[in-house]
């Protein structure tokens, strides 16, 4: 079960990196945990990292297969719409082959030849031309590529809740793909409610309209966004269908695609929540640790176990119970207590999103502008002199990485004995009284499968 850690992901080169420093995994200070050893039920990845792309391609190819596609006519422009976070899981390799293998076959069934991809980012202005280079969309698109940034034009969006508003570029053609992914990244806002449909109030959304989920409403009431612009008649009428890449802690374990989004909608969340809420229960039961950031993009979305860094950031309140109201939301905003420091080795250098102002945070080798709040942060020569200093000053020794990994979590082995001492119990809550209880309140029977939501 405990084994010495394990290369995580590569990371995708960008200018909002730093400069790329040895993963922190190697170090021999750390160990991994397999997740499927910990919790045995989580499904089995068709893909981890560096795996058989072809296994992906067949499992889209055969979702598709299922999906009404008459609504896209030989004449018509098209775009497959996508969100940028889907390219940090499993190196992006299988989020990729889904698109190309969507735009293959939509072309190869209505004859389509104008179909385009719109690659939906933050506030990243160049990630998407990233993007387009490290995946060579270029070639596979004609050169139809672009990115959705929430600063572009917007076009108005009239929704039964009043005027909301879409970044242009997402609905320039007749008929719009969205493809999408199901990771748990953000339960603290989304809640897996619509994790469906969350992309089109943030991913293909103005910014006046995106930061609803941020600075507006509250982390339920905000899911009325992505539902309003969705149910829209400008929106329904380009609608053709959805396609979602599914996963578990493992890594991919398929695709799911519908023109019901509704329904596709309870598919994910009833597979989500079955895969992940052992692995994010057992993360927020963390209760003291020094965190490790070693991975591509901004310190809250980067994965261990599957399970994003962010989600640790706001435990150990359960996210996943409806009954945490927006009182308890807001005290949930404080950050987790069991986090006693922070060593910074590869992330992204902007947006550090205050995190350096609520504990110790130590940066392997020269910090580099733009940081918030950078005078807070000390720095070390090297990765062991920062996580030294780092227990030191925690005084703990229980270490986790955030570094991109899924089918495992690269962890000190103090932190590992404490995990699998505490995996049993969590597994029984939630089989017994956590998963029964998040599916009735998403109105979900917990005795349906897949085949019957």
């Amino acid at each position: 079960m405990m084994n010495q850690a394990v290369t995580p992901p590569e990371l995708v080169p960008s200018v909002y990196a730093r400069d790329l420093l040895p993963r922190a995994a190697l170090s021999p200070r750390f160990v991994s945990l397999d997740v499927r050893a910990l919790f045995p039920d989580i499904p089995e990845a068709i893909y981890s990292q560096r795996g058989d792309l072809s296994r992906v391609r067949k499992a889209t190819e055969r979702a598709l297969a299922n999906v009404n596609m008459d609504k896209i006519r030989p004449n018509d422009s098209v775009n497959i719409l996508c969100c940028e976070h889907s390219f940090i899981i499993c190196e992006g390799e299988p989020y990729a082959e889904i698109l190309r293998t969507t735009k293959d076959v939509v072309k190869e069934r209505t004859g389509c030849e104008d179909i385009r991809l719109r690659i939906g980012t933050g506030v990243a202005f160049h990630e998407a031309e990233e993007l387009v280079e490290h995946y060579r969309f270029d070639q596979d698109f004609d050169g139809k590529t672009a990115g959705v940034v929430p600063l572009d034009r917007g076009v108005a969006i009239e929704t039964e809740i009043g005027t909301l508003y879409g970044v242009a570029k997402a609905y320039d053609a007749d008929r719009i793909v969205h493809v999408h992914y199901d990771d748990p990244r953000e339960i603290y806002l989304h809640r897996f409610i619509d994790r469906a449909l969350k992309a089109f109030g943030m991913g293909y959304a103005r910014l006046e309209t995106r930061s609803v989920f941020h600075s507006n409403f509250g982390n339920r009431s905000g899911n009325f966004i992505p539902r309003a612009i969705f149910n829209s008649p400008f929106v329904q009428e380009k609608y053709a269908f959805s396609c979602i890449q599914m996963s578990s802690p493992a890594g991919i374990t398929g695709v799911e695609a519908d023109n019901d989004t509704r329904e596709l909608n309870r598919r994910v969340i009833l597979s989500a929540l079955r895969a992940y809420g052992k692995i994010y229960r057992l993360i927020c039961e963390i209760d003291e640790c020094v965190v490790v950031l070693d991975g591509g993009k901004w310190p809250w979305y980067l994965h261990a176990g599957g399970i994003t860094s962010g989600n640790l950031f706001k435990a150990p309140l359960d996210f996943l119970d409806l009954r945490l109201g927006s009182a308890q939301n807001e005290i949930g905003s404080d950050f987790n207590p069991a986090i006693k420091a922070f060593v910074v080795n590869n992330t992204w250098k902007q947006a550090f999103w205050d995190l350096e102002l609520r504990v110790p945070t130590i940066m392997v080798g020269k910090h580099e502008p733009p940081f918030f709040g950078v005078s807070k942060i000390v720095t070390a020569e090297d990765f062991e002199t920062a996580v030294d200093f780092a227990v030191r000053i925690a005084e703990t020794d229980k270490i986790i990485l955030f570094d991109g990994s899924f089918g495992h979590i690269n962890l000190s082995p103090s932190l590992a004995e404490a995990m699998r001492a505490k995996a049993p119990e969590i597994a029984r809550q939630v089989d017994e009284e956590l998963l029964p209880m998040w599916l009735k309140q998403r109105g979900i029977d917990p005795e349906a499968t897949l085949e019957t939501v």
